[in-house]
Formats: structure tokens, C-alpha cells, sequence
């Protein structure tokens, strides 16, 4: 596998660094959200745990981040919810720490920071997920995201 870049940077393209937003947005049911940048300075420095609960086939597929540890909220194919999601999530976060959630677009990562608050888990949703938000041509990866703010991620 090739090393762990920013993605503008694999590209050759680069890019000046990304400001971190100051502080979590508030939320309803989590300890609230927070902008791709903050959450890699965060998981960066071992503030967090960075769980991203795709499923496998797009974390193999689309890309993922290098240390994020893979605990998918729903299951392909039929897209179930995992039964098995709380003891992973249990065990991934140390008691006491806190959570970043990544999905596609930020939002099943929302329903699975709500369930990590139930767990009694420090929750985020990390906004716009690894891919942002489809533009008007439903094509991902061109507003907002991880992979496009040029945050760390990998291919297979």
C-alpha cells in the first residue's frame, strides 16, 4: 500500500493547510459535530478515536483513513443495522475517551454518535464524511469531505 497522504497531495495538485474550526458545533443526542479538519487534529494529536462506521466495501473501494478503526453502523448488503456495533464500539474507545465518527456524507455517522452517547461514549460526528455531499451532477468527492479537504486517507 502507498504511504498514508493528503489526497491533493497524491494528486499533485497541493494545497494550503486546512484551519481547524475552534470548537464543536452543539448537537442533539452527542456531544456534537465537528469540521474534518478538527477531528484529524484531534485523532492526530490522541485526542480521539476516529471509528468509521461505513461498511467494509466502502472503506476497500472509495478509500479510508489510515489508524481509523472500521466498525460499520449497517451492514452490506440490505444495509441491516450491525448487531454487533456496541461491543465493537466498546472496545475501540477506551473508557473515559471520546469518539470521532466518519461515514460517507456525515450523515449515518449522526445515528451512530447518537447510539455512542447512549453507550455513555463522548460522541462527534465528524461533518461532511469522507466524501461531502453529492453536487448537481450527483458526483461525490467535490464538496466538502475528508478525501477533498485533503486530510490523510488511502486506497486499496
Amino acid at each position: 500500500m502507498d504511504e498514508a497522504v493528503p489526497a491533493n497531495l497524491q494528486s499533485g495538485l497541493g494545497a494550503a493547510p486546512v484551519a481547524a474550526d475552534a470548537a464543536p458545533r452543539p448537537a442533539e443526542g452527542y456531544a456534537g459535530d465537528v469540521s474534518p479538519a478538527l477531528a484529524a487534529q484531534w485523532f492526530a494529536e490522541g485526542q480521539a478515536v476516529l471509528v468509521d462506521v461505513r461498511t467494509d466495501a466502502e472503506r476497500e473501494w472509495v478509500g479510508f483513513v489510515p489508524g481509523a478503526v472500521p466498525v460499520a453502523w449497517k451492514q452490506w448488503p440490505g444495509m441491516a443495522l450491525n448487531p454487533d456495533f456496541d461491543s465493537a464500539l466498546r472496545a475501540a474507545v477506551p473508557v473515559g475517551g471520546k469518539v470521532l465518527l466518519l461515514c460517507r456524507s456525515g450523515v449515518r455517522s449522526v445515528a451512530a454518535a447518537r447510539r455512542a452517547a447512549e453507550l455513555g461514549i463522548e460522541a462527534y460526528n465528524i461533518l461532511e464524511g469522507f466524501e461531502g455531499d453529492p453536487d448537481a451532477d450527483a458526483h461525490r468527492n467535490r464538496k466538502g469531505g475528508w478525501r477533498l479537504r485533503g486530510l490523510p486517507w488511502r486506497q486499496n
